[in-house]
Protein backbone atom coordinates (compact mmCIF):
# COMPACT_ATOMS: atom_id res chain seq x y z
CA UNK A 1 0.00 0.00 0.00
CA UNK A 2 1.55 3.54 -0.66
CA UNK A 3 1.40 5.36 2.06
CA UNK A 4 2.36 8.79 -0.03
CA UNK A 5 -1.38 8.88 -1.34
CA UNK A 6 -2.37 10.06 1.86
CA UNK A 7 -0.36 12.69 2.51
CA UNK A 8 -1.80 16.15 2.72
CA UNK A 9 -0.18 18.40 0.17
CA UNK A 10 0.48 21.73 1.51
CA UNK A 11 1.00 24.03 -1.52
CA UNK A 12 3.66 27.11 -1.46
CA UNK A 13 4.77 30.19 -3.74
CA UNK A 14 7.00 28.04 -5.37
CA UNK A 15 4.71 25.08 -6.13
CA UNK A 16 1.38 27.09 -6.81
CA UNK A 17 0.12 26.36 -10.20
CA UNK A 18 -1.23 30.19 -10.92
CA UNK A 19 -2.95 30.71 -14.32
CA UNK A 20 -4.36 33.83 -15.90
CA UNK A 21 -8.25 33.70 -16.70
CA UNK A 22 -10.51 35.79 -18.83
CA UNK A 23 -14.15 36.73 -16.88
CA UNK A 24 -16.60 38.94 -18.95
CA UNK A 25 -18.61 41.18 -16.74
CA UNK A 26 -21.35 41.81 -19.32
CA UNK A 27 -24.89 41.77 -17.95
CA UNK A 28 -23.57 40.19 -14.21
CA UNK A 29 -24.95 41.39 -11.16
CA UNK A 30 -22.17 43.00 -8.92
CA UNK A 31 -21.84 41.26 -5.99
CA UNK A 32 -22.42 37.34 -7.66
CA UNK A 33 -19.50 37.81 -10.18
CA UNK A 34 -17.21 39.42 -7.07
CA UNK A 35 -18.12 36.41 -5.15
CA UNK A 36 -17.08 34.11 -7.41
CA UNK A 37 -14.16 36.03 -8.96
CA UNK A 38 -12.57 36.30 -4.85
CA UNK A 39 -13.25 32.41 -4.89
CA UNK A 40 -10.93 32.70 -8.01
CA UNK A 41 -8.52 34.80 -6.97
CA UNK A 42 -8.13 32.58 -3.74
CA UNK A 43 -7.90 29.43 -5.10
CA UNK A 44 -10.65 27.85 -3.48
CA UNK A 45 -12.20 26.07 -6.82
CA UNK A 46 -8.76 24.29 -6.76
CA UNK A 47 -7.87 20.49 -5.11
CA UNK A 48 -4.52 22.13 -3.44
CA UNK A 49 -6.23 25.04 -2.15
CA UNK A 50 -3.99 26.22 1.04
CA UNK A 51 -5.75 28.91 3.29
CA UNK A 52 -2.31 30.61 4.03
CA UNK A 53 -0.35 30.70 0.67
CA UNK A 54 -1.12 33.08 -2.66
CA UNK A 55 -2.10 29.50 -4.81
CA UNK A 56 -5.00 31.03 -6.75
CA UNK A 57 -5.31 32.19 -10.61
CA UNK A 58 -4.76 35.93 -11.79
CA UNK A 59 -7.80 37.21 -12.82
CA UNK A 60 -8.68 39.93 -15.90
CA UNK A 61 -12.25 41.10 -15.79
CA UNK A 62 -13.33 42.55 -19.13
CA UNK A 63 -16.53 44.87 -20.22
CA UNK A 64 -16.77 46.28 -16.19
CA UNK A 65 -18.66 49.05 -17.11
CA UNK A 66 -21.61 46.62 -17.98
CA UNK A 67 -22.22 45.31 -14.67
CA UNK A 68 -25.36 45.77 -12.79
CA UNK A 69 -26.48 46.50 -9.48
CA UNK A 70 -30.20 44.63 -8.61
CA UNK A 71 -33.23 46.91 -7.26
CA UNK A 72 -32.50 50.35 -6.76
CA UNK A 73 -28.60 50.06 -5.38
CA UNK A 74 -27.85 51.90 -8.50
CA UNK A 75 -28.86 55.19 -7.21
CA UNK A 76 -29.43 54.10 -3.41
CA UNK A 77 -26.50 52.54 -2.07
CA UNK A 78 -23.78 54.71 -0.75
CA UNK A 79 -19.57 54.69 -0.81
CA UNK A 80 -18.33 55.92 2.02
CA UNK A 81 -14.42 57.43 1.96
CA UNK A 82 -12.36 60.00 3.76
CA UNK A 83 -9.79 62.53 2.78
CA UNK A 84 -8.35 62.39 6.24
CA UNK A 85 -9.11 66.05 7.03
CA UNK A 86 -11.56 67.04 9.55
CA UNK A 87 -15.24 67.14 7.91
CA UNK A 88 -13.56 65.17 4.93
CA UNK A 89 -16.07 62.66 4.78
CA UNK A 90 -17.43 61.66 1.39
CA UNK A 91 -20.42 59.79 0.26
CA UNK A 92 -20.64 58.33 -4.07
CA UNK A 93 -23.19 56.26 -5.19
CA UNK A 94 -22.76 53.78 -7.57
CA UNK A 95 -24.16 55.92 -10.38
CA UNK A 96 -22.41 58.47 -9.31
CA UNK A 97 -18.60 56.63 -9.63
CA UNK A 98 -19.75 55.29 -13.06
CA UNK A 99 -19.44 58.71 -14.30
CA UNK A 100 -15.51 58.83 -13.14
CA UNK A 101 -12.52 57.98 -14.77
CA UNK A 102 -11.87 54.25 -12.96
CA UNK A 103 -15.05 54.55 -11.03
CA UNK A 104 -16.13 51.02 -12.05
CA UNK A 105 -12.55 49.70 -11.39
CA UNK A 106 -13.26 50.94 -7.80
CA UNK A 107 -17.05 49.56 -7.64
CA UNK A 108 -15.08 45.83 -7.73
CA UNK A 109 -12.50 46.41 -5.88
CA UNK A 110 -14.79 47.22 -3.00
CA UNK A 111 -16.92 44.44 -3.15
CA UNK A 112 -14.05 41.88 -4.28
CA UNK A 113 -11.88 43.20 -1.21
CA UNK A 114 -14.73 42.91 1.31
CA UNK A 115 -14.81 38.91 0.45
CA UNK A 116 -11.24 38.10 0.14
CA UNK A 117 -9.48 37.66 4.37
CA UNK A 118 -8.37 40.65 5.96
CA UNK A 119 -4.55 41.21 6.75
CA UNK A 120 -1.33 41.03 4.72
CA UNK A 121 -2.80 37.98 2.60
CA UNK A 122 -5.95 39.79 1.31
CA UNK A 123 -4.00 43.00 0.53
CA UNK A 124 -1.28 40.60 -1.56
CA UNK A 125 -4.14 38.28 -3.36
CA UNK A 126 -6.21 41.97 -4.38
CA UNK A 127 -2.85 42.54 -6.60
CA UNK A 128 -4.03 39.32 -8.74
CA UNK A 129 -7.25 41.24 -10.02
CA UNK A 130 -7.19 43.28 -13.16
CA UNK A 131 -10.18 45.43 -13.95
CA UNK A 132 -10.72 46.50 -17.53
CA UNK A 133 -14.10 48.70 -18.80
CA UNK A 134 -13.87 48.01 -22.26
CA UNK A 135 -12.81 44.29 -24.36
CA UNK A 136 -9.12 45.55 -24.78
CA UNK A 137 -6.12 44.21 -22.16
CA UNK A 138 -2.24 44.53 -22.22
CA UNK A 139 -2.61 41.19 -21.00
CA UNK A 140 -1.98 38.90 -23.87
CA UNK A 141 1.57 37.42 -23.41
CA UNK A 142 0.28 35.84 -20.65
CA UNK A 143 -2.58 33.97 -22.57
CA UNK A 144 -5.38 34.09 -20.27
CA UNK A 145 -7.94 31.20 -20.91
CA UNK A 146 -12.04 32.78 -20.95
CA UNK A 147 -14.15 31.35 -18.97
CA UNK A 148 -17.96 31.68 -18.23
CA UNK A 149 -18.05 32.85 -14.72
CA UNK A 150 -22.03 31.10 -15.02
CA UNK A 151 -20.15 27.74 -15.08
CA UNK A 152 -19.19 28.45 -10.89
CA UNK A 153 -20.61 28.38 -7.87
Amino acid sequence: MDTLSYKTVSVNKETAQKEWVIVDATDQVVGRLCSKVAKLIRGKYKPTFTPHVDCGDNVIIINAEKVVFTGKKETDKVYTRYTGYPGGQRFNTPAQLRLRKGGVDKIIRHAVKGMLPKGRLGRALLDNLYVYEGTEHPHEAQKPKAIDINQYK
